[in-house]
């Protein structure tokens, strides 16, 4: 098998823009969401619409997330860790267990330290005050990202697929089950990817300079389909929010079974996408934070 050596310089440059592209949208999503009557117009539709065939998905939905309890949380860690110290890799599992942990220790503090101004659009949910982002759905995306990078190359496309798949799952779930606005799921997954670009960082730091990566491992396929797949699940959010804002002078409890269905679908399409390209970004260079040959 070919193999070269890692391009460190370039990998870091790219986990920089990676990190400050995701911070920016997360600042993005909670000044649009939360600091604006539109935003917040939005989320309290789409949290409306739920009810639209809730009886049927309670159960599972109910299931999925109470069993994201913190006891759940350590032992994936756990098992994450575990995964990596069988390849020999110390320092991935340390990196990885940073990677849970500061996703969500840092999402527990924003949603304390964030405020939500009140526009009156939802007058049910007002003395709860902000819940942005997402702590199920930050626990979901954490441990899934952390598996992709322990995860041996011969699985790690899978292993994405499957994480990506779960973290949208339970995101939208958060939002069938009435717990969580949209954008709370979607500020949860880009609090993770920024952590994962940090995460990323420090295994290039302990990386030593002889690391070498075959290029066979690079998973562009696996990236493209996610990163297509979570793209085109944006854009469908959009044009289905585009055409729901027309009726913003409604309040969401006057709106009409269609509307209020749009608001839903469209917002779970936005919480998977915006999951699906996440895990693309981390996909596209995993093999180069974790090399074949470690020197």
């Amino acid at each position: 098998m070919r193999m070269r050596a890692t391009a460190r310089g370039w990998t870091a440059v790219w986990l920089v823009v990676m990190a400050l592209v995701q911070a920016a949208a997360f600042l993005a999503v909670w000044r649009v969401a939360v600091h604006s009557e539109i935003g917040q117009w939005i989320d309290t539709v789409a949290l409306t619409g739920n009810r639209i065939g809730q009886d049927r998905i309670d159960g599972p939905v109910d299931t999925l997330l109470n069993a994201m309890s913190v006891v759940s949380l350590l032992a994936a860690t756990a098992t994450i860790g575990f995964i990596a110290l069988m390849r020999g890799r110390i320092a991935l599992a340390i990196t990885a267990t940073l990677l849970i942990a500061g996703a969500n220790l840092s999402t527990q503090l924003l949603k304390y330290g964030l405020d939500r101004p009140d526009y009156g659009l939802d007058p049910e949910r007002a003395g709860v005050g902000n819940s942005l982002p997402s702590g199920h759905t930050a626990v979901a995306a954490s441990v899934a990202v952390a598996l992709v990078l322990v995860l041996p190359r011969k699985v790690r496309a899978v292993g994405a697929f499957l994480g990506a798949t779960y973290a949208a799952v339970a995101g939208v779930a958060t939002l069938s089950a009435g717990w969580h606005r949209p954008s709370d799921a979607v500020a949860a997954y880009l609090v993770v990817g920024v952590w994962a670009a940090l995460a990323g960082l420090l295994l290039l730091i302990t990386q030593r300079e002889q690391a070498q990566v075959a290029p066979g491992d690079a998973h562009r396929l696996a990236a493209l389909l996610l990163g297509v797949t979570g793209v085109l699940a944006l854009i469908a959010c959009v044009l289905a929010l585009s055409w729901l804002v027309e009726l913003r002078d409604t309040g969401p409890d006057e709106l009409s079974r269609r509307p209020l269905f749009v608001g839903y679908a469209g917002s779970a399409a936005g919480i998977a996408g915006t999951m699906a390209v996440v895990m693309a970004l981390v996909l596209i260079v995993v093999h180069r934070l974790v090399p074949r040959v470690k020197g």
